[in-house]
């Protein structure tokens, strides 16, 4: 299965209320949403038809983020969901609108994609799912920081290794999509400071030349479980229940071992 693939399923699975994408390119994976979404890319070019409400946004996602109100249009974009507006009037009609779904594809540098996460987990729930797409290159040249094959996913791999490092809070699941596969997010939490308190520490380590260094295991995608396992899990129904009734984080223990437990 193809990231596409992937992504179409887990929409239909998880069922989210919006959706962000970073990294917009062609359109074909905007595409697949059919709840209101924001789009952000520098140059996107879209060649497909779009059947969501949408906002697209030409910019950078750092500038994106620095914004005062960056989901501004899903608090007050159209909404299909407004008969749920009793049960949760902030995230539909009001306030500070929460991510259900969001996908990170933008610069296909460590540092960007890790900002990336930083700033999307600022908007997000425990209840959320963040997709990061490009995380298992196949070799040492496709995992280059400086570009010089046809297909290529940068040094965002190691996004994986620092959020297992400094945030282990979190749970981070490879997933092995086509043709590099993706990393899926759960357990977010928008309170946490310590990417940001780490930034530098984490920069200076990470951020190195040309070859890069890339694990065995990342490449031979020794600790990535099918999609269709993922996706064909039992988990994901409680999940959603959890998000649309806006269950507290204490929620996310008996949930984190059922995800835990898939493919094992």
């Amino acid at each position: 299965m193809d990231r596409h693939g992937f992504l179409r399923h887990l929409h239909r699975v998880y069922k989210p209320r919006n959706y962000l994408e970073i990294g917009v390119n062609d359109g074909r994976s905007l595409a697949l949403s059919r709840v209101p979404s924001v789009a952000v890319d520098p140059a996107f070019k879209v060649v497909t038809s779009i059947s969501c409400d949408v906002h697209l946004v030409k910019a950078t996602s750092d500038d994106f983020f620095a914004r005062k109100d960056p989901l501004l249009h899903l608090r007050n974009g159209r909404n299909p969901f407004r008969a749920l507006a009793r049960r949760d009037p902030v995230n539909l009609l009001g306030g500070d609108p929460k991510l259900e779904l969001s996908f990170i594809d933008g610069m296909h540098l460590f540092e960007f994609a890790l900002r990336d996460f930083m700033n999307v987990e600022k908007h997000s729930r425990w209840s959320s799912v963040i997709v990061l797409d490009d995380m298992l290159p196949r070799d040492i040249d496709e995992a280059a920081r400086d570009r010089h094959t046809n297909a290529w996913t940068g040094d965002v791999y190691k996004v994986a290794t620092v959020l297992r490092r400094y945030r282990p809070d979190l749970l981070v699941v490879e997933v092995d999509t086509k043709p590099t596969g993706v990393v899926v997010v759960f357990g977010a939490n928008p309170e946490s400071t310590v990417l940001k308190d780490s930034y530098d520490e984490i920069i200076k380590e990470y951020v190195v030349p040309d070859p890069q260094q890339v694990p065995e295991e990342v490449m031979v995608r020794k600790n990535a479980i099918a999609p269709e396992i993922l996706l064909g899990a039992d988990f994901w129904r409680p999940l959603s229940r959890a998000r649309d009734l806006r269950r507290g984080h204490s929620a996310f223990g008996p949930l984190r071992k059922r995800i835990e437990a898939v493919g094992h």
